[in-house]
């Protein structure tokens, strides 16, 4: 009785998980009802690495790309609305981007890449605000702090770097590398999971088999769990404050983290040790919704279990691939926009700039801009404008198609190549330019100093002059 009265408390809006395989393009994403494991929605074209899916303000599903060997694909990031799935808006980044987090009011969008550098836009007007190198090694996982002030990454060699959101969205200089807050260094493997937490405290995990709880504003390690397998994946159910640790031997352990004692964060094991057994590979990817837990695993499977009695609701066999992300969303997220929403609640996503603003604010480029009102409402709206067409908009009801990114793509990159032969003939001339002065420099040196050397020969020639008349004088006298 005590358990189904807390179902009913927690159950509110009907909620949805979204599953998403690396394997190949054919699997895709499929969204299931949570209660009732009805099969909603299926993407055939979206597929991403592990952190590299999410979704932004319950409309849009972001994934960056990934080709059909099962590796980071050539530089793309997909949108797809819920109410036109088939119909992704693709934006090219200038490398292949692996893990993407967004801000809770989803207006900034981080991308990590192989290469340790970090990108982040502004989505409402598709602005690349700053590129900076965040990590030596490649970013794997990335995450927004609960109030969206601080944005944590990690590397696979294990360090983890804190940034603050004012320093990176200083735009005067988009390309320069901001100082880290802090990096924790506390890991001997590469980072598979980070969790925030109110009150400045991050959770992170690894392959060393180590769960770490960290206060990130001061840098400091609060307590370390450690286990007998590594540790695959993590997540966290914010409201019963069970942490869940996906072990690479398939098991879950269930932990209870406590917040706000006196001697500071603590992450203590339920009275029994909770393992939560049934899938044969490692955890690949947990979720939380309100009232369940959502596992992924190797084996391709996906379990649904419910937190109060542990029990499994649902199991999915998606029997092709892996699952690399769950993403949980709402039922009403799929209700069409142009039913139930008002023209004047929107909420627009842009195409996403390849290149820093310096480099776009050149004359002749292409630029996409999308200068919007924020907090507008929910409807779905993409929104594109360039400097060559005044206003073009991609609605809930139009088409946001792929022929049209790749010729803004084809523009951008003949501006691009056009500004490298500005700035080429610049450096040029520029180099005529300092040979010229120092011709004229020695010029008018040599100028200044030829009538001394001439005045200076015209006397001794004087001198010379006078004293052989001098001389012949004498020779004259008697």
């Amino acid at each position: 009785m005590q358990q189904r009265r807390e179902k009913e408390m927690v159950r509110g809006e009907a909620e949805a998980v979204v599953a998403c395989s690396d394997k190949s393009m054919k699997i895709g994403a499929t969204m299931w009802d949570l209660e009732t494991g009805e099969k909603l929605l299926h993407i055939p074209t979206c597929a991403s690495p592990p952190f590299g899916f999410l979704c932004l303000r319950n409309r849009f599903l972001v994934a960056s790309q990934i080709n059909k060997h099962g590796s980071i694909g050539d530089g793309a990031i997909l949108v797809w609305p819920f109410n036109k799935p088939q119909q992704p808006l693709l934006n090219y980044t200038v490398e292949a981007v692996g893990p993407l987090c967004c801000t809770n009011d989803g207006i900034y969008l981080v991308g990590g890449a192989l290469s340790g550098i970090a990108y982040l836009w502004n989505v409402t007007n598709g602005k690349l605000l700053k590129t900076w190198r965040a990590h030596n090694k490649s970013l794997n996982c990335m995450a927004f702090s609960d109030d969206d002030s601080f944005l944590i990454s990690s590397s696979v060699d294990g360090t983890i770097c804190v940034w603050s959101m004012i320093s990176l969205l200083d735009i005067e200089e988009t390309t320069s590398s901001p100082p880290s807050l802090h990096c924790l260094s506390g890991h001997t493997s590469s980072i598979t999971g980070l969790l925030t937490i109110p009150n400045s405290i991050l959770v992170s995990s690894s392959l060393d088999g180590t769960c770490k709880v960290w206060d990130f504003i001061y840098g400091r390690l609060v307590q370390t769990q450690v286990y007998l397998f590594a540790i695959t994946s993590i997540t966290l159910h914010q409201r019963e404050r069970l942490l869940f640790c996906g072990m690479e031997n398939g098991t879950i352990i269930v932990n209870k983290l406590d917040i706000g004692l006196k001697e500071g964060p603590s992450m203590g094991t339920v009275a029994q040790p909770l393992e939560l057994k049934g899938q044969n590979g490692a955890i690949s990817a947990l979720t939380c919704s309100r009232a369940c837990l959502i596992s992924a695993s190797e084996d391709c499977t996906i379990y649904i279990w419910d937190i109060f009695n542990w029990e499994v609701i649902h199991r999915f066999n998606l029997q092709k691939g892996k699952v690399t992300n769950l993403v949980i969303v709402s039922r009403s997220a799929l209700v069409s926009a142009s039913k139930y929403e008002t023209v004047s609640n929107k909420y627009y996503v842009s195409p996403l700039d390849k290149y820093p603003q310096l480099i776009n604010s050149f004359k002749g480029t292409t630029t996409l801009l999308s200068l919007c009102p924020l907090h507008k409402g929910n409807q779905t709206c993409i929104d594109l404008r360039s400097s060559d067409l005044s206003r073009q908009k991609i609605s809930s009801s139009q088409k946001a198609d792929v022929p049209m990114s790749m010729t803004i793509q084809m523009k951008v990159e003949t501006s691009i190549k056009n500004h490298v032969l500005a700035t080429n003939m610049a450096e040029h001339v520029t180099v005529i330019n300092k040979q010229l002065q120092s011709q004229l420099l020695n010029f008018i040196q040599h100028r200044l100093l030829c009538p001394n050397i001439i005045n200076t020969h015209k006397t001794r020639r004087k001198k010379l002059k006078i004293q052989s008349l001098v001389r012949e004088e004498k020779n004259l006298k008697p």
